[in-house]
């Protein structure tokens, strides 16, 4: 049995709704258009601030880069690195 052409408007319709569920779709995912340059700039910087602040620390022997934290030195460099591996979650 031969297999009827659809109609013009039920083609046109069709896509439509594909468009419109393409769009839910990315909208409820987040597919959305990419971060800009400066976020991924901070989000980097912060996280070899952190490592960089860390090491200064070990080779300074404690009295760098700020002597009066002391062992606090760890904890704020590991937050940094912290802030910028939560920065990663938004990244598309």
């Amino acid at each position: 049995m031969p297999v009827s052409r659809p109609r013009k408007g039920a083609q046109q319709k069709r896509q439509r709704t594909d468009a419109a569920e393409r769009r839910a779709v990315e909208a409820e995912f987040g597919m959305q258009e990419p971060l800009p340059l400066w976020y991924k700039i901070i989000m980097f910087g912060l996280m070899i601030i952190g490592l960089l602040w860390i090491i200064v620390y070990y080779i300074a022997q404690g009295t760098l880069p700020v002597a009066a934290a002391g062992g606090w030195n760890i904890v704020i460099g590991f937050g940094f690195v912290l802030i910028g591996f939560l920065m990663t979650m938004r990244w598309r």
